[in-house]
């Protein structure tokens, strides 16, 4: 076989041409954005606001919950059970004379919930049998009625055996049911809802970053000035994906320490795990913001779209705040169209759980194909061409 040796050379500088202009195109899309400070504004900024107002805003715990007592004959026994709900963290108890005084209040939204504690309670408690408590609960929304009915059953429970052991008595059921909650001992609802909030937040991020950047080149006419240098497409590419990419890491270390720091999540994975994972997913929305970018080149519409393209379905449809298992069958195989939906599943078990690798590995394959797809597509879409 034959070797021009003048091949060498060429091939040597090609790829030193190569490796000068992407450093020259990361070297301006730095500047650019040291020059305007936007993309540092949703890089670092956003993620802290969302992260503040859903993370303290949003919560599943129904804690503090007003509930009205009616207690026609106070006694020892009624008094016991009253002063059980009052020691609840759950409930903020208001007393009411009469069941029409509370139903009134259950109507006008002051209570969500009703105790009644007929007059002949402390008689029929001792009976076989037992004493009927009536409960009334606001059903308008259907997931509060049930935390509601659940923690009036628990605080009666409580109280009943307690009672029981006081007064020396076996009320030991043929079956006892003794919970264990793995991975959210506490059932707290902001462990569940931060490291979701931080999927939907790093796919808004991602796309904007890209999308609102790509189309202000196009806007101010960069971009053409740009597409008659010597420059290839994958290397433009390239240079504006890279910063973007470490605008977007440092965003979601800014996110992933506010969870741990300022909401007290759990991290029981490792953070090489939440970190590749993490850049999987930040190529996905990046190609994503991408595609979005030369497809509309216009920073208002690009906006638009990748609000309701991007934002909208990961924060629907990923998991995030409504499980996929109770939607729709068509809607949950919609779901797996979304990149958050995969990411959303591997952020909430490295915090919860831990390397969970059945769970991991086909999440993050998905994501590297998510984001091949969305990268492709841009490279197919983004031409050397003015039209």
């Amino acid at each position: 076989m034959t070797i021009d040796p003048t091949e060498l050379p060429a091939t040597g500088s090609r790829r030193g041409g190569t490796v000068m202009r992407l450093r020259g195109l990361i070297r301006k899309e730095f500047l650019q954005i040291i020059r305007d400070p936007s993309s540092i504004a949703i890089a670092f900024l956003l993620p802290v606001v969302l992260l503040l107002l859903f993370g303290y805003g949003v919560s599943l715990d129904a804690e503090h919950v007003p509930i009205a007592l009616v207690v026609e004959n106070a006694n020892a026994d009624s008094s016991g059970l009253t002063g059980a709900f009052q020691q609840s963290r759950y409930f903020n108890p208001m007393k009411f004379s009469t069941m029409a005084a509370a139903e009134g209040a259950l109507r006008s939204h002051q209570v969500d919930a009703i105790v009644w504690l007929r007059e002949n309670f402390s008689t029929r408690f001792r009976q076989p049998g037992g004493a009927p408590i009536q409960v009334l609960v606001n059903g308008g929304d259907a997931n509060n009625a049930r935390m509601i009915s659940g923690y009036i059953q628990e605080t009666t429970a409580g109280w009943l055996e307690q009672w029981a052991r006081t007064n020396g008595i076996d009320v030991a059921d043929l079956v006892t049911v003794q919970p264990r909650v793995w991975f959210n001992a506490e059932l707290r609802s902001r462990n569940f809802l931060v490291p979701g909030l931080i999927a939907v937040i790093m796919t808004l991020t991602g796309a904007l970053l890209t999308a609102l950047v790509m189309a202000r080149e196009w806007e101010r006419g960069t971009m053409e000035a740009l597409m008659v240098t010597p420059v290839a497409v994958r290397e433009i590419l390239v240079g504006k994906l890279f910063p973007y990419f470490v605008l977007g890491t440092g965003g979601m270390a800014l996110s992933v320490g506010m969870a741990v720091w300022v909401f007290d999540v759990p991290l029981r994975g490792s953070l090489w795990v939440l970190f590749t994972a993490g850049s999987l997913f930040l190529f996905a929305a990046l190609g994503m913001g991408l595609l979005i970018s030369i497809v509309a080149k216009n920073q208002f519409v690009a906006g638009q779209v990748a609000i309701i393209v991007t934002f909208l379905p990961a924060f629907i449809l990923s998991g995030f705040l409504f499980d996929i298992g109770s939607m729709p069958e068509p809607i949950q195989v919609l779901t797996h169209l979304i990149a958050a939906r995969y990411f959303v599943e591997i952020l909430q078990s490295v915090f919860l759980a831990g390397d969970v690798w059945p769970l991991l590995i086909p999440n993050a394959v998905a994501l590297i194909l998510m984001a091949v797809v969305f990268l492709g597509l841009s490279r197919l879409k983004f031409q050397k061409r003015l039209e």
